[in-house]
């Protein structure tokens, strides 16, 4: 049976970890500190039990049966023994992460990809130094990685051709939606787009243009119904029958806009900070944040379905 190894078991490696146990795939999941480990495999176990009571469990094998195929450990070479591909998941720092890789490096196989759940870290400061950085690929999934399918792919410059057609094989089989990110770009592509965002609603919040709870309003009621279903291009494609009469119609005012942008900032307000975390706040406490989190999931659990079914009827009548 192949094995995939998982690095680290915060929230980040045991997504990973149900995910591919939800496919029949052995997983062995590392983290450094005994009772980390326990406590990470018994928050799997259940949410795999949630999973299925609420209807929501991927893949066709029983909760008992994904639990068989998983098994924990505190030995990285146990878990890196004989894996086809292994998965880093430790924290957002460089530094961290060329250590760990570093120490993988010496125990994978040549034929084995060596893959790192870095969200904005370029794969050469992370893989420049490491003898296998021929099989380095960062795979990026999108935070809730079980209930979000997005994973972007972006190769090491040195990476041999088959790590990034294999790896977009393997997300694709497991249920993930592979994409390219085709250049060595900082925050590769969907934080670049994400960062774009959040930069435009600090900036329109600490100038009083909006409340907190109306900037997200925006985006659930407005630009977010219409992204659930169509990118960013499409809809401007739709909205003014193509391109080039979308550009007719929008260049001049997007540009008059976009002038208007400010200049990057530290995200280091305090003050505005404190005014939003108050705003949010009184729509979740903090000590009901595990509630919302599930509030959450369900609901990007029933719209993966309603797309899924949707597609589905859209393909039965072609």
């Amino acid at each position: 049976m192949d094995k995939v190894a998982i690095i680290g078991c915060g929230m980040i490696g045991r997504s990973w970890v149900m995910i591919f146990a939800g496919s029949g795939y052995k997983v062995s999941i590392y983290d450094t500190v005994p009772k980390q480990l326990e406590k990470g495999l018994a928050a799997i176990r259940s949410e795999l039990e949630s999973l299925k009571s609420a209807g929501q469990l991927r893949g066709t094998l029983s909760v008992e049966e994904q639990i068989a195929l998983i098994e924990g450990t505190t030995d990285l070479k146990s878990c890196v023994n004989n894996a086809f591909y292994i998965q880093e998941c430790v924290f957002e720092d460089v530094e961290l992460k060329r250590q760990v890789h570093s120490k993988i490096d010496g125990m994978m196989t040549d034929a084995a990809i060596l893959a790192s759940s870095a969200s904005c870290i370029l794969p050469a400061r992370i893989a420049d130094q490491l003898r296998h950085r021929n099989r380095f690929i960062v795979a990026h999934p999108t935070n809730p990685p079980y209930y979000v399918p997005l994973v972007e792919l972006l190769p090491s410059p040195w990476a041999d051709d088959d790590v990034l057609t294999k790896t977009k094989d393997l997300m694709n089989k497991i249920g993930q939606t592979p994409i390219t990110v085709k250049k060595q770009k900082d925050g590769l592509v969907l934080n670049r787009i994400q960062n774009t965002i959040f930069k435009e609603c600090f900036d329109l919040f600490r100038k009083g243009v909006m409340t907190a709870t109306d900037i997200d309003l925006v985006m659930t009621e407005g630009l977010g119904r219409r992204y659930a279903f169509l990118g960013v291009l499409e809809t401007a494609y739709l909205n003014a029958d193509g391109f080039d009469v979308y550009s007719q119609r929008y260049a001049k005012p997007i540009l008059e806009v976009q002038k208007t942008f400010e200049p990057p900032q530290p995200f280091n307000d305090v003050p505005v900070l404190s005014r939003i975390q108050e705003e949010m706040t009184m729509k979740t406490p903090l000590d009901k944040l595990p509630e919302r989190y599930k509030w959450r999931d369900a609901r990007l659990s029933a719209l993966n379905k309603l797309i899924k079914d949707m597609n589905e009827a859209d393909a039965s009548k072609k």
